[in-house]
């Protein structure tokens, strides 16, 4: 990947106000990548600067691994799941 693809990626989650959400796939229509799992792996190695929990999977749902922290996050900012699953609908961010 090169570093123009990395910065863009960046700057999109880095864009993504509060109580707002994305998924991968928005994020890579935005950059206009062809892949969000594309995103996933720069999100991976390089988002801890960035607002991470505010990037969710197409269908809302967390990573297991990250789901008590990234949950946690979003509560903060006033987005509410339902269970393990934050509605897209209500949540997206339309920037």
């Amino acid at each position: 990947m090169d570093e123009e693809t990395l910065e863009q990626v960046r700057s999109i989650v880095a864009s993504i106000p509060p109580g707002r959400v994305l998924s991968y796939g928005d994020i890579a229509e935005i950059a206009g990548i062809r892949s969000p799992r594309l995103v996933g792996r720069i999100m991976a190695e390089d988002s801890a600067d960035l607002p991470w929990h505010r990037v969710l999977r197409s269908n809302g749902t967390i990573a297991e691994h990250l789901r008590s922290r990234q949950l946690e996050l979003l509560r903060a900012e006033g987005v509410l799941a339902d269970g393990a699953r934050i509605n897209m609908r209500e949540y997206r961010w339309d920037g």
